[in-house]
């Protein structure tokens, strides 16, 4: 969206004021080469409905596009591993459905112009998996989740060469320790065994 507020009112409650694309473009250009490299990760802690985030994607889906997929189930992986690098954390719930939508449709698009079909729903669901633990409602301040004021804990998702090739490891880690200045060790809630992308919804955890 172009405009910078949905209303007054929001703007008054909580400060919602969002950024407009070209100085999205601007501030993304300082740290460009970050932002074209597939499984650089990054984190918006007021997301809003995505404008950042769906700005980084496009560059990243243009990357493999054109030069890392070599084939349809190449370009799923990598648009996997593009799609697990970011990560937001927004208070208002509506913008939280939003910017998942918005992620979502650009990799569908990306994906039906590349190959002329739709994406399967088998991996349709794997993409929405992901922006569920991703794009989180929650308070970046107080570190918690809103609805239950439980500490926020993000996924780590990296690409692995086990069991198998297009293989991923989950790692679960507390947000407050991610960005903690203290050089305190980040504290690992769980770990999973690594498995084939298509199947990292059921990754068994590593006890």
């Amino acid at each position: 969206m172009s405009e910078q507020i949905k209303s007054k009112q929001r703007v008054s409650d909580h400060g919602e004021v969002f950024t407009r694309p070209e100085e999205v473009n601007a501030m993304l250009n300082l740290v460009k080469n970050e932002t074209i490299r597939v499984d650089s990760r990054f984190l918006e802690p007021a997301c809003g409905d995505g404008n950042f985030l769906l700005e980084i994607l496009k560059r990243k889906l243009e990357v493999i596009a054109k030069t890392l997929a070599k084939s349809q189930k190449e370009f799923e992986f990598q648009s996997v591993i593009a799609i697990a690098s970011l990560y937001g954390i927004e208070l208002l719930q509506d913008n939280v459905e939003t910017c998942r939508t918005r992620l979502f449709n650009l990799l569908a698009e990306k994906y039906n112009l590349i190959f002329s079909r739709n994406i399967s729903n088998e991996y349709a669901e794997i993409i929405k998996f992901i922006l569920e633990k991703n794009i989180i409602l929650g308070d970046a301040l107080k570190m918690t989740f809103v609805e239950t004021n439980w500490p926020i804990v993000f996924s780590q998702w990296s690409p692995v060469n086990q069991p198998r090739k297009w293989s991923i490891k989950r790692h679960d880690y507390e947000y407050q320790y991610l960005i903690a200045q203290s050089g305190s060790p980040y504290k690992s809630v769980q770990q999973y065994f690594s498995c084939y992308f298509m199947d990292i919804k059921n990754a068994q955890p590593i006890n």
